[in-house]
């Protein structure tokens, strides 16, 4: 039989730190060839646009220059030089002209993304966004078809939501984090008439990486089923997080049913309950996010207090919409945003007058 050998803690520590060396290595191996592909294809797509100039008085010159070089390239290089792909080179050097303004964290799967977005303020946010979070090309990808921006923009100002990408500020209120409704496609249920909370928490649970990306940036996740104590009651609170950014617990309160007044009152009680007994001296009150699958923004304003900052009402859905209906979604809610900042400064507008 094999001896057993044992090692000191000296010698463990040795070999944890040596093994975090050569992880590390690999990894920026890795990124290195990644980049150097970046770096590949941009320059490939400075020569041909470089070589489009030249033809410039012919209007077919460029896509009949490069449909000639993919049928010479690929064939010893293969179909990452085919005519689409050298097409992506070509708009990828016409979108980032300086190769100092390239990211090394990004790959090209992910900058042929970036690319396809027209709006240079929404590309510069996926762009920062994927570096923050180390998002991967799949997850970029899932972020931008679900439109994230857009519904970040739906509650908030572009200014401020690019502000925050940039790292020049951080978000001041759950507005600015919590996203309206939230697509937990995910998830992989199966459709069907009604689910029970529990299983919806457990597959959360299962899928957490992916919950806390759609739960947006700053959340780490504290506790499930959270017991807590009110003389001789018991309740338990379904999830609860802590967000780095807003510096506050975030309590969530699941319900597979349409919001309803009592269902709000219950998490105010929660919200008070951490924020009298669990709350720090110094972080910022906490929040709440009833998560529900359907609600209605009058009764929800109706029953919590008109300076209201700490509860939000926020829809589910388990499958992603159709972009035309992602699209109407965000523009119904933009309207709606507008609408309530309209009311917010005539009323203030009457206070002043008074």
């Amino acid at each position: 039989m094999k001896d057993i050998v044992t090692y000191s803690a000296s010698e463990n520590q040795l070999y944890e730190d040596v093994r975090a060396i050569i992880e590390e290595a690999r990894a920026n191996a890795i990124r290195s060839v990644d980049f150097n592909r970046v770096l590949m294809y941009w320059k490939t797509g400075r020569r041909v646009f470089e070589e489009e100039q030249n033809g410039a008085d012919r209007a077919d010159y460029g896509s009949l220059l490069i449909e000639r070089l993919a049928q010479r390239l690929e064939p010893g290089y293969g179909s990452g030089f085919s005519k689409r792909q050298l097409h992506f080179s070509v708009q990828f050097y016409r979108t980032y002209p300086k190769v100092n303004a390239l990211r090394s964290q990004l790959n090209w799967t992910q900058y042929r993304t970036l690319i396809q977005i027209s709006d240079p303020d929404k590309r510069e946010y996926y762009e920062l966004e994927s570096v923050n979070n180390c998002w991967t090309a799949r997850e970029l990808e899932r972020q931008k078809n679900s439109l994230l921006y857009e519904r970040l923009l739906k509650s908030n100002d572009k200014e401020a939501v690019l502000a925050v990408a940039r790292k020049e500020r951080i978000p001041e209120s759950p507005t600015e984090v919590v996203k309206d409704p939230m697509y937990l496609e995910f998830l992989g249920l199966e459709q069907k008439a009604h689910y029970y909370e529990s299983e919806l928490e457990d597959s959360l649970i299962t899928h957490l990486k992916d919950f806390l990306m759609e739960l947006g940036n700053g959340f780490l996740f504290s506790d499930r089923q959270k017991r807590i104590l009110i003389e001789d009651d018991e309740y338990k609170i379904d999830l609860v997080f802590y967000n780095r950014l807003l510096r506050c617990f975030v309590l969530i309160d699941l319900k597979t049913h349409k919001a309803t007044h009592q269902d709000l009152g219950q998490l105010q009680m929660y919200v008070n309950y951490y924020d009298r007994v669990e709350k720090l001296p110094d972080e910022n009150p906490t929040i709440g996010i009833l998560l529900c699958t359907e609600k209605n923004d009058t009764a929800v304003r109706m029953t919590l207090p008109e300076d209201n900052t700490t509860i939000i009402a926020s829809k589910y859905e388990l499958y992603l919409p159709s972009t035309e209906q992602l699209v109407e979604e965000v523009e119904e809610g933009k309207r709606e945003f507008d609408r309530l900042k309209q009311q917010e400064s005539a009323r203030q507008a009457e206070s002043n007058a008074e």
